[in-house]
């Protein structure tokens, strides 16, 4: 609904001067409402995003994500650790166990793999 108002207004998002026909008129096209919006929308994400970078929120870190750190000071590695260590699948680790290649120890529902074995995989 239109009416015989006109109202000379700045647009908030490019700063052109128009006429508005209403009071609570913001911007002086379509698009620049639509990019408005956009550019509202997208701060509010990177603002969210800093907000749970300094809480420290454990939702942005992957949670099974293994530290290098701690496969370097274990003797003995799991399989997925022993994927990670060398850089292959898990699913490579356990065809080399399979074919003899590695000798594995059943470790309640894990097997797990002495950490001398796979180095000397490279000597």
């Amino acid at each position: 609904m239109s009416s015989n108002m006109q109202i000379p207004k700045t647009c908030q998002y490019c700063g052109k001067a128009y006429i508005a026909r209403t009071t609570v008129t913001k911007y002086c096209t379509a698009d620049c409402s639509k990019k408005a919006y956009k550019a509202h929308k997208r701060q509010e994400k990177v603002q969210s995003t800093i907000e749970q970078e300094i809480k420290g929120d454990k939702a942005l870190q992957p949670t099974n994500s293994i530290n290098p750190n701690s496969i370097a000071l274990k003797d003995y590695l799991s399989v997925n650790e022993a994927s990670k260590l060398i850089g292959v699948s898990r699913w490579t680790i356990q065809r080399m166990i399979k074919k003899g290649q590695l000798n594995a120890v059943p470790f309640g529902n894990k097997h797990i793999v002495k950490r001398s074995q796979i180095e000397s995989l490279f000597i």
